[in-house]
């Protein structure tokens, strides 16, 4: 099969001296991978931007350098992304691509290879294949989806939800644990649906999950159709209570609508840099926004804090994809998100937030956090 070309976006030099020595056989490099342009460009810009961050703290005396490449959506073209990356170079460490698929369609290459991926995908199944290279710095759906079902419940107190989830694997992975969460919880939703990514109406599906008599519309879907599904629900003068996935607490998805179309709405996601936090956090988000223009999210943040890691192993003195992988999956690392720790597959984030939206602001409160492995509330 002819795999599709990525797109080269550009080298991004990172080291503290990039002469020549910057480009010898000491130099460690760090490939971005992410998808930039199609249906989740939004959530892979900010996965990019968090990388870059990051990798502007090069340790001190050490050579460093990172190019960015756009994966698109393509499985092909994230694999030939990563077999691209690997030839250029000593490769420590991969800033991978968000989008399930390709995370999927990478890691026997990363395995092959033996390369390090640092991720914030939250498709469940790519910590289940058995592949010791693969480090998400996001919780994954098994703690997200237990948060958002948990919230509709316990604190809504709902229990006639209608669930519209994307059809992608990141979907189908999000609405398999909503459906596990909710029998949990002895909750059957009334109506479930998915809808393609593309779609450019979601009135019909709206309509049909309301014709359910719901008390409340959970969503699962991608940043567009999020906006766009919100948008069309409040001007049919949709009053229920829309509890989102993640791609709702991003401010790039935030400014798709009107303040006023975000009333009654919350999200799950694993952070909100802009709602506020420690000094550290402030400190981020105010570097993000010099850096790029633009506010910064949880995937942003999840990133920076998985790249982060990976430099601070390379501080201590790891200097190889396999000293990487063994100080990951070794240590415990304080974060600005949260304290990560791999659970031996490779998962680090074990914590969900829950935020919402006021009506008068698309700056979102952080109304409930969930900490796994028991997600007791706080």
């Amino acid at each position: 099969m002819r795999r599709a070309l990525p797109l080269l976006i550009g080298l991004l030099a990172v080291s503290s001296c990039l002469s020549s020595a910057a480009r010898a056989d000491d130099t460690l490099s760090f490939p971005v991978l992410v998808p930039l342009t199609g249906f989740l460009s939004l959530e892979g810009t900010s996965q990019r931007n968090g990388a870059v961050l990051a990798l502007k703290q090069t340790p001190a005396g050490i050579a460093i350098a990172s190019e960015v490449v756009d994966t698109g959506t393509s499985p092909e073209a994230a694999v030939t992304a990563l077999e691209r990356a690997a030839g250029r170079g000593t490769v420590g460490a991969v800033a991978a691509s968000m989008l399930g698929t390709q995370m999927l369609a990478m890691l026997p290459l990363a395995g092959e290879l033996k390369l390090p991926l640092v991720t914030v995908s939250g498709t469940a199944s790519i910590t289940e294949q058995g592949n010791p290279w693969v480090f998400r710095f996001f919780p994954g759906d098994a703690v997200t989806k237990a948060a958002h079902a948990r919230y509709v419940v316990e604190e809504l107190g709902k229990r006639q939800p209608a669930v519209i989830y994307q059809t992608t694997a990141y979907g189908q992975s999000g609405k398999a644990h909503l459906d596990a969460a909710f029998e949990a919880l002895g909750v059957t939703p009334v109506f479930e649906e998915g809808v393609d990514p593309a779609a450019k109406d979601l009135l019909p599906v709206l309509t049909k999950a309301l014709a359910a008599k719901p008390d409340v519309l959970v969503l699962h879907l991608h940043s567009g159709p999020t906006a766009l599904l919100l948008r069309q629900a409040a001007s049919s003068g949709v009053t229920l209570p829309i509890v989102a996935g993640s791609a709702m607490h991003q401010p790039s998805t935030a400014a798709l609508l009107e303040p006023a179309e975000l009333k009654g709405v919350c999200a799950e996601t694993a952070a909100s840099p802009i709602s506020g936090g420690t000094p550290e956090v402030k400190a981020f988000t105010d570097a993000y926004r010099a850096a790029f223009g633009k506010e910064p999210d949880a995937f942003a943040l999840g990133q920076y804090d998985g790249m982060t890691m990976v430099l601070e192993a390379v501080k201590a003195g790891a200097r190889s994809p396999d000293a990487i992988r063994k100080a990951l999956s070794a240590e415990t690392f304080q974060g600005l998100a949260m304290t990560y720790k791999s659970d031996g597959k490779g998962n680090m984030a074990h914590s969900a937030v829950i935020v919402c939206y006021d009506g008068a602001s698309r700056v979102p409160v952080l109304v409930k956090r969930y900490d796994d492995p028991t997600l007791a509330a706080k």
